[in-house]
């Protein structure tokens, strides 16, 4: 489909692309080809797509996939969804918010997805014990900061986050042109493989939510040293009775320096989270 038959349909169905469902539609083959060609979808491939739109990724992915889940928030797209592709038996739309919905069982996401919710999207799609490959197109300075995991002063919560369940495969830019409206934001494709293993602690659902708090709240002071940052998170959220002294003892019990928190890796930010949530255990 081209602009003018996105516009065509759009005008039939009273649709007003909105900002805040992120609703900008594929409308360039060639950018459609490059998502399907990194997908590498096989027969066996159980597809989730967020925001598919008027079904241009999904004519596509159920040509090949075992089964497609398209989860669509506006219900005029669903409807219309559903009219388009009601001979395809491997294809299930579900009209929901993909925040609140329960996702079905899944091993590839391929999706343009919602730019405004794409941290919130990674955290409850990606950030789990078993996450499956992502075929993303997102926002070029987020991908930006996922794959900026060899340096570290650069990165960001997202960074440490994305690379500790996920490991960075590839990043293409995307042209804005590529979709109407034209998204005021330069984009990227990105693609994500899951890591072979998660740490242990990260299994623990309670645990996992606890790591993510952690970087969510010292990544902010990243250009401080670790213990200013820690004393300013722990009084603030974790409630705990700890003084710049007290967290400074607790570093070199553990054997960890009081580096700025920018130079620090994954592995160190798992190991002051089980530390940190042992004392509050």
């Amino acid at each position: 489909m081209n602009r003018k038959d996105i516009q065509l349909i759009l005008k039939e169905l009273n649709i007003v692309p909105k900002k805040r469902f992120g609703q900008n539609f594929l409308i360039d083959n060639a950018t459609k080809d490059v998502i399907i060609k990194q997908a590498q979808i096989s027969k066996d491939d159980i597809i989730l797509e967020i925001g598919p739109g008027l079904g241009a990724l999904t004519e596509n992915l159920v040509k090949t996939a075992k089964k497609v889940y398209a989860v669509e928030i506006d219900s005029r797209l669903s409807s219309f969804l559903t009219n388009k592709f009601s001979d395809c038996q491997n294809l299930k739309i579900i009209n929901g918010d993909i925040l609140k919905i329960n996702i079905p069982d899944h091993n590839k996401v391929v999706s343009n997805i919602p730019y405004k919710i794409t941290g919130p999207i990674l955290e409850k799609v990606f950030f789990n014990k078993n996450p499956p490959q992502g075929i993303l197109t997102i926002e070029k300075a987020i991908a930006d900061r996922i794959f900026s995991y060899e340096t570290y002063k650069t990165s960001s919560r997202i960074t440490i986050s994305v690379n500790t369940f996920m490991k960075p495969v590839k990043k293409y830019k995307i042209s804005r042109n590529s979709f109407y409206p034209i998204p005021n934001i330069a984009l990227a494709l990105v693609n994500l493989s899951p890591r072979e293993s998660i740490d242990k602690f990260l299994i623990n659902d309670y645990q996992r939510r606890f790591y993510l708090k952690i970087l969510e709240g010292i990544m902010p002071f990243k250009n401080k040293n670790l213990a200013n940052a820690l004393e300013l998170y722990t009084k603030k959220k974790l409630k705990l009775n700890l003084n710049k002294k007290d967290i400074l003892n607790i570093l070199e019990q553990n054997n960890i320096e009081n580096n700025k928190v920018n130079t620090y890796k994954v592995s160190n930010f798992l190991e002051i989270s089980k530390i940190f949530y042992n004392k509050i255990g």
